[in-house]
Formats: C-alpha cells, sequence, structure tokens
C-alpha cells in the first residue's frame, strides 16, 4: 500500500534508555548546581547528549575481549616479533572524569597463533573506553593479548597527555606520561625487549 503524499507516515520511535534517562538526569543537576539555568536554549539538550557520549566513551564496560576478537586468531609457524605501533587511544581518567589520549604500541612474539591486525586497536579501544588509569590500562592489554595468544611474550607502551594535568591542578600543558608493561619474553629477555624498543623507536 503506498501512502499519498498528503499521508503523514508514523514515526517509529525506539523504546527510552532508562540507563540514558538516569544518567541525563543526573548531568542535568550538575548542570543546574554550576549556576546554569536548563532552559537556556544552548542547554535545552546537553544532559541527553552528555548521558549518550559518556556511555558511549564508556562502552568498553559491555564489551569482552572474546566478542571483539570474534575468532581472528589464527594458526602460524611464525615466531617473529609482530609490532603494531602508534594506535589512538582516548580515555578518561577515574580520578577527575577528564580525557588522557595518546598513542600504544603492542608487540608479541607469537607461539603458534597471531591474532588479527585490526582486534588489537579494538582491544586498545575495549580497556581505554572505561573509567580508567594509564598504568591499569597498559598492563589489561598486556594481560588480555598474552591470555588470547598465548604468546613467548608481549609488550605494551602508552604514552598520553592527561587533561587532569593540563586543564587544572599544576597545569602543565607540555607534560605527558609513558607507561609499559612486558610479559613472558618480554621481561625476561632483555634482547627481545631491547628489539622491541628499537622497533617502536623507528
Amino acid at each position: 500500500m503506498r501512502h499519498s503524499s498528503t499521508e503523514k507516515v508514523p514515526t517509529v520511535r525506539a523504546e527510552p534508555d532508562p540507563v540514558i534517562e538516569e544518567l541525563a538526569h543526573h548531568f542535568g543537576s550538575i548542570i543546574t548546581g554550576l549556576g546554569e539555568d536548563l532552559d537556556r536554549e544552548g542547554l535545552v539538550d546537553t544532559p541527553i547528549r552528555a548521558a549518550e557520549a559518556m556511555r558511549f566513551l564508556t562502552r568498553g564496560y559491555r564489551q569482552e575481549p572474546k566478542d571483539v576478537i570474534n575468532g581472528a586468531i589464527f594458526e602460524t609457524d611464525a615466531d617473529e616479533m609482530v609490532v603494531v605501533r602508534d594506535i589512538e587511544l582516548y580515555s578518561l581518567c577515574e580520578h577527575h572524569l577528564l580525557p588522557f589520549f595518546g598513542r600504544c604500541h603492542v608487540g608479541y612474539v607469537p607461539h603458534g597463533k597471531v591474532i588479527g591486525l585490526s582486534k588489537i586497536a579494538r582491544l586498545v579501544d575495549l580497556y581505554a573506553r572505561r573509567l580508567q588509569l594509564q598504568e591499569r590500562l597498559t598492563t589489561e592489554l598486556a594481560t588480555c593479548i598474552q591470555e588470547q595468544t598465548e604468546a613467548y611474550g608481549v609488550g605494551v607502551i602508552v604514552e598520553a597527555r592527561h587533561l587532569c594535568m593540563m586543564m587544572r591542578g599544576v597545569e602543565k600543558q607540555n607534560s605527558s606520561m609513558t607507561t609499559s608493561c612486558m610479559l613472558g619474553s618480554f621481561k625476561h629477555n632483555g634482547t627481545v625487549r631491547a628489539e622491541f624498543l628499537d622497533l617502536v623507536r623507528q
């Protein structure tokens, strides 16, 4: 059945998300507490937009590594180091809910298995899209890759800048933080670790 040009087609609306609605309520209270007027034109829809943004930025809580990897672990005879450099990273500091951002370098020595290249970047996002400490993020990522690939060793380096240090507090805009986690042969074999660091610096 075709609708005439003058006939109105009903709009199908998605069911309200109770989590988004609750977050929006709290964001509205925060904005009001800051002395703003929620009826002001520019702020009318801000609570719901902020709620949706926060839900997106913390979606890592609702993901599992096995679902992100989705079977992309492949058998291989390769035993040379695999390194993925300069993976963009965006996260939220759990102390002030302000962003930190930078790049992540991941390396591993396969032990009969390799992981799909894009899946490493997706795992970075999984752990970054939570309220985080950079130190914990680095360790969680390395441990996950070790467990999923059973690699001989894994190395992860994260370099990031923190707005909680740049916008407030000491206000040092040029500061950055580097964290690393070395597991297996990356931790116990100086030659393997040096190769990884050399490849990251290239």
